[in-house]
């Protein structure tokens, strides 16, 4: 079964290198985005592929992060800490949604701008998110 965003990936170049990728908002970005609203209203015309909330937050995130190494790091690491779900919550820790940030204002936000909080983090903290995986790999949090 193909996953959307490699379909869409490998459709749509970038005109950025991956170091400008996670600073801003490419014009890439901004394609997949819109992409990704067509997609949705496309779900019930293709019944064959069966998607979910996390495909498209999977898919918004990768169109930020363009380069497929540093996503499949992201994509291990928010797995890790709430399975890409919007509602997680680590009690004893306080962290909240899909990149399990401290901030409760993360509990009252969809998924698309937890992803845009997160990103923000992973970048002022460990600069790329294979370094937040790396992290997360030796000290089980990031």
């Amino acid at each position: 079964m193909i996953h959307i965003h490699h379909l869409l990936t490998g459709l749509i170049g970038s005109p950025m290198h991956a170091g400008h990728a996670t600073r801003k908002m490419s014009r890439r970005g901004i394609l997949m985005g819109i992409s990704c609203l067509l997609l949705m209203q496309l779900t019930s015309v293709e019944k064959s592929w069966s998607k979910t909330d996390v495909d498209y937050y999977k898919l918004f995130a990768h169109s930020v992060v363009v380069d497929y190494k540093e996503f499949k790091c992201l994509e291990k690491l928010w797995v890790k800490e709430s399975n890409w779900r919007i509602d997680a919550h680590n009690k004893s820790g306080g962290a909240w949604g899909i990149p399990q940030l401290k901030n409760k204002k993360l509990k009252n936000m969809d998924g698309f701008t937890q992803i845009q909080w997160g990103l923000k983090y992973i970048k002022h903290r460990h600069e790329t998110p294979c370094q937040a995986w790396a992290y997360w790999l030796k000290f089980k949090h990031y």
